[in-house]
């Protein structure tokens, strides 16, 4: 009996000499939004879709342009010879719509890996920030509901969020950003 109650005795001790664990949330949506090379890399794919769509537009004048003269000179012409007239029209631009077609789906993918990118240095700068400022976990709050509630004081979203605007400025904008103590 006495073994039994030294026994409890020592778990109580040992447990009651475990370190406190140092849990916070960061809004996944919030930090990612705010997160100045996010913005940025928006913003160089911004100003690429609008340089291609000035172009696209162009070129879709000059085909409408085209085709407008087309459909007048061909309205005079027997069936089969508009239909072979449509027809050539249509091989001449089909190239272009296809290359057109193309190069929106490459600045989409490039996009896209370029995002892929800045999400990981997020994650990565968490996990740092999280190393260097002794956390247990920092917990993801989003839509999905990781983290359905959280007491505003383990919230350090703004910090995060400071920090690796932060750290992106000292990089120059080109590398990594790490966290600061």
């Amino acid at each position: 009996m006495k073994k039994v109650i030294l026994g409890l005795m020592v778990l109580v001790g040992a447990a009651s000499c475990q370190e406190q664990q140092k849990i916070a949330f960061i809004d996944n949506g919030e930090v990612i939004n705010d997160y100045q090379m996010k913005i940025d890399t928006e913003g160089k794919f911004k100003t690429q879709n609008e340089i291609f769509s000035k172009r696209r537009d162009s070129i879709a004048m000059v085909y409408q342009m085209e085709m407008q003269s087309i459909q007048q000179r061909i309205s005079k012409l027997s069936p089969q010879k508009q239909q072979q007239e449509s027809q050539a029209f249509s091989q001449k631009w089909q190239p272009v719509q296809q290359q057109m077609q193309m190069q929106q789906q490459q600045m989409e993918q490039m996009f896209n890996v370029e995002m892929d990118s800045v999400i990981s240095k997020m994650n990565a700068f968490v996990e740092d920030y999280g190393k260097k400022n002794g956390y247990t976990f920092i917990l993801g709050k989003n839509q999905a509901g990781s983290v359905v509630y959280g007491i505003e004081a383990n919230d350090i979203t703004e910090v995060v969020t400071k920090e690796i605007n932060e750290a992106y400025k000292a990089s120059g904008s080109k590398e990594e950003p790490k966290s600061e103590e």
